[in-house]
């Protein structure tokens, strides 16, 4: 078969690149479209995925977010009218849902987020929706996709962490200090949908780490516009990494991960690594998940910002990943081939 993937943010380029090579494994040829935004193409170059850039972001406006949307479909049109394709894949792309639909391909959405609105267009639209076994049954419902969806074991960060091994000299390569704490930072996405909050528990978090003289700082602003936040931490304990990093290496050699929410805090969950979650949103049943499980702290309010161990970390405890986790995606992909 020929299979379409769409990648359109940076962390989706490592959740499906596994799926992606077994499903060449396997004999199906891929085509990959992307979209230029956050580090999603400089991941996949690194990665080795040859891709077509096509489209831009909308950014904080939803107007305008709707407007590059709609482009967006029709560039994605246009390149795969020149295709028979015969399933398009991504995890939520809107626009490959609607290009898809419009063009008769059967489409394929993953998701782990429950209460983000545009599940409603995307689950709609697609022939099997792939979701985590805690995804809400009532979610399911409510997007009209219960008897289309396959709930999958574990995480969907699990599907490239599970046999993950860490490079022991990452800190050195990366310009890390190896005799004080690494503390990984990424902010809000505060344009989304989903994001409810007016920043100030990451603004607490960034004057806590701009008075602590003890901790380095990577940081990792989803768009250019967000460097301008940090700017009170010291530049001599400061690393904003020039082009995209190694993900997983850099969780698993941090000693404290806070970000905005997303699928980092997951990763440095799966990897051992203390994750602080600031998202200012509705709390994803994933998340509570890991919350419960102990491998997840919940910043909610500024107040909070003080509970945060900013140490080096003890050795990682990583719980084993379901071994056959991505040959259950991908057997779950192929089985809804027209």
């Amino acid at each position: 078969m020929k299979i379409w993937v769409d990648l359109v943010n940076s962390p989706q380029v490592l959740v499906l690149h596994p799926v992606i090579t077994e499903l060449e494994r396997r004999g199906h040829a891929i085509v990959v479209t992307s979209r230029p935004f956050a580090q999603t193409c400089q991941l996949a170059d690194q990665l080795g995925l040859q891709h077509t850039p096509l489209g831009r972001h909308g950014g904080a406006s939803r107007r305008r977010a709707i407007t590059c949307n709609l482009e967006r479909v029709l560039l994605l049109r246009r390149l795969a009218r020149g295709h028979r394709f015969d399933l398009a894949l991504s995890h939520n792309s809107y626009s490959q849902a609607v290009a898809a639909r419009t063009l008769g391909v059967p489409f394929i959405t993953m998701m782990d987020y429950e209460h983000h609105r545009a599940n409603h267009l995307a689950f709609r639209l697609a022939r099997r929706v792939l979701v985590p076994q805690v995804f809400p049954e009532q979610a399911l419902r409510s997007f009209g996709a219960l008897k289309r969806a396959v709930r999958y074991p574990g995480l969907k960060e699990e599907l490239y962490l599970s046999d993950f091994q860490a490079r022991p000299d990452f800190r050195s390569l990366a310009g890390l200090p190896s005799d004080r704490p690494v503390v990984v930072l990424r902010p809000p996405a505060t344009w989304a949908d989903y994001y409810h909050g007016a920043g100030r528990t990451f603004a607490a978090v960034v004057e806590r780490l701009s008075a602590d003289s003890g901790c380095f700082v990577v940081y990792l602003p989803r768009v250019p516009e967000q460097v301008q936040l940090v700017a009170r931490i010291p530049s001599d304990r400061l690393l904003i990494p020039p082009t995209a990093l190694d993900g997983p290496n850099l969780l698993a050699h941090a000693d404290v991960v806070i970000s905005g929410g997303g699928t980092m805090i997951r990763e440095a969950a799966v990897l051992g690594t203390p994750a602080y979650s600031i998202f200012e949103g509705q709390l994803g049943a994933v998340d509570a998940q890991l919350a419960r499980e102990g491998r997840l702290c919940w910043i909610r309010t500024p107040h909070d910002v003080d509970s945060i161990h900013l140490k080096r970390k003890p050795p990682g405890i990583r719980r084993p990943a379901w071994p056959g986790l991505v040959n259950f995606v991908t057997d779950s992909i192929l089985d809804a081939a027209p």
